[in-house]
């Protein structure tokens, strides 16, 4: 499974940072879409994956909730979550959540940053 993350975003930076080391299988490539090279790692253009949360998994590309869900399947300590998240009703409560966090999410970034996150 592939995820792109935005390595430019201290939140961000310390919740990938938190999936590495549950990543005990090294199931997982993490890619920063923020590198130069993003443009060739990159699937969409950069600028799109930094909207939204975005992985790769089993040959299909998912965003947002979707893609947090297939993340916590192959993650041991998170996979009974990602599991749930297969109900659909879960999924769009997920999705829901997420997107409420997405508005939110610029002035968490500015806030951290402030602080020296």
């Amino acid at each position: 499974m592939t995820v792109w993350h935005d390595g430019a975003c201290p939140l961000c930076q310390r919740e990938i940072a938190l999936m590495r080391r549950l990543d005990t299988n090294g199931a997982i490539t993490f890619i920063d879409a923020t590198s130069p090279d993003a443009g060739r790692t990159c699937p969409l253009d950069p600028a799109i994956m930094l909207q939204r949360f975005h992985a790769e998994a089993d040959g299909r590309m998912l965003t947002g909730a979707a893609a947090f869900a297939a993340m916590w399947r192959v993650l041991p300590l998170l996979r009974p979550l990602g599991y749930a998240a297969r109900n659909p009703l879960i999924l769009r409560g997920l999705e829901g959540l997420y997107v409420r966090f997405l508005r939110f999410r610029p002035k968490l970034q500015r806030f951290l940053r402030e602080r020296g996150w």
